[in-house]
């Protein structure tokens, strides 16, 4: 029987989990993609060389490991091939080994000018979406009116399908939003056209990967955004659209709960979110401009300005619960390397009380109370032995870890591959438990 971990975002999203995936797929036979959409930006940088993936699984780069988009996400076809062209210029042959499942809602033009019409709509309160259409597939999805890539097969029936949804959602655009429409035959062209590339990766996703685990293969199960982005347990209504922490791997993909070995939580060394919403440690001076540029916190994906802020072990714990952890994974130490002092939430201030969970509807009204510690001069950037830190970075890492209540497994020090310390291997500890 073969293990699986799953790899998930601990904060906001955005916190360096295309390398973590990347340098674990050297150890299995499969990863997997099972929620969200082209919303999403993994970042991998192998010996200098950067790629940037939206929906293709991050082990992608990897000779033999297999990738899988499962049912939970919805799929852009333009965006999935214009991915896959890029990587087969880089010489991988990505088309050859992914696998789409056939549940996967189409994210189709229309969505897009939705998401656009209803930021603009909003105003001042817009929620900050990517405007990749992500929220308005996902209603339609939840809605019982979504397109799939199985309705493909039919396209007679697709043709219909689709007609008598873009007929409501043109509606809602032309005398509500007074925005542009979406045109239904050039939506219908178009559509047909990208699905002779599409349909030839179509597979049952599900039955796959209980044969890989059967066998003895090693699955990886990679989450896109972050906990405290997660619809229902984020920081609603400034959350994305999709469940962003681990039961979804079940249910994005059709494995079973109880088949998880193992659950890995990413988080940066302080914390970043992009749009609106709250942000209690948000730093808006010269301290949150430092860790913006040292960190290069910019979005993958739309290139937006992260804000940044000290980490919040506050929220961190919360992922932690909500997820079930194993271990943590800190990225981007190396970002703090440098400052007089460094600061660490310990706690939430609201009408004069003092907090150490999160309140549902109250992190805007949340006074951040802080531990400060001695920061470090020395440079971590590419270090791989954990000894070898700076003893206040250590130090720092260790507080975390209590503040926290789970073990931190691996520390990243720069965003190669192989600037990682790995403390604990997900996969080999998996298999112990």
């Amino acid at each position: 029987m073969g293990n699986t971990i799953v790899v998930i975002g601990a904060q906001w999203g955005d916190e360096g989990k295309g390398k973590i995936v990347d340098l674990l797929a050297e150890q299995v036979q499969a990863v997997v993609r099972f929620q969200g959409g082209h919303n999403a930006g993994h970042t991998l940088v192998i010996d200098g060389e950067e790629t940037i993936l939206h929906l293709v699984p991050s082990g992608i780069l990897h000779k033999g490991v297999r990738c899988f988009i499962g049912n939970g996400v919805v799929l852009s076809p333009r965006a999935l091939l214009d991915e896959i062209n890029m990587l087969e210029r880089k010489g991988i042959p990505a088309q050859d080994k992914l696998h789409v499942s056939e549940g996967c809602v189409l994210l189709l033009p229309h969505h897009i000018l939705l998401d656009h019409a209803r930021e603009q709509a909003r105003g001042a309160a817009a929620i900050g979406t990517t405007g990749r259409g992500i929220g308005p597939a996902y209603e339609d999805k939840v809605a019982r009116r979504a397109l799939r890539l199985c309705d493909l097969a039919d396209r007679d029936a697709f043709a219909d399908k689709l007609k008598e949804t873009l007929d409501l959602h043109n509606f809602m655009l032309k005398n509500y939003y007074r925005s542009d429409t979406a045109d239904y035959a050039q939506t219908l062209d178009e559509i047909l056209g990208l699905a002779e590339q599409i349909s030839p990766m179509a597979a049952d996703v599900t039955g796959m990967l209980y044969e890989i685990r059967q066998s003895g293969g090693n699955i990886l199960f990679e989450g896109a955004q972050g906990t405290l982005l997660d619809v229902d347990h984020g920081t609603y209504p400034f959350v994305t659209s999709s469940n962003t922490t681990t039961g979804s791997a079940a249910t994005g993909s059709g494995v079973a709960p109880g088949n998880f070995d193992y659950v890995l939580g990413i988080t940066k060394a302080y914390t970043t979110r992009v749009g609106s919403g709250p942000f209690p440690t948000e730093l808006t001076g010269t301290d949150g401009a430092l860790l913006r540029e040292k960190g290069q916190e910019f979005g993958a994906t739309t290139g937006r300005p992260r804000r940044c802020g000290w980490f919040d072990a506050v929220a961190s714990k919360r992922s932690v619960q909500l997820n079930g952890l194993s271990g943590i994974c800190i990225t981007k130490l190396d970002v703090l390397d440098g400052l007089d002092r460094v600061k660490i939430c310990s706690g939430y201030r609201v009408n004069g009380k003092t907090r150490t969970v999160p309140v549902a509807g109250e992190m805007e009204h949340c006074e951040p109370v802080y531990e400060e510690m001695p920061g470090w001069q020395d440079v971590t950037r590419g270090m791989t032995d954990f000894s070898a830190l700076p003893a206040n970075a250590r130090a720092y890492l260790k507080r975390i870890e209590d503040l926290c209540e789970a073990p931190i497994a691996m520390v990243s020090t720069g965003p190669d591959r192989s600037e990682t310390i790995m403390m604990e291997n997900p996969l080999v500890q998996s298999i112990t438990n």
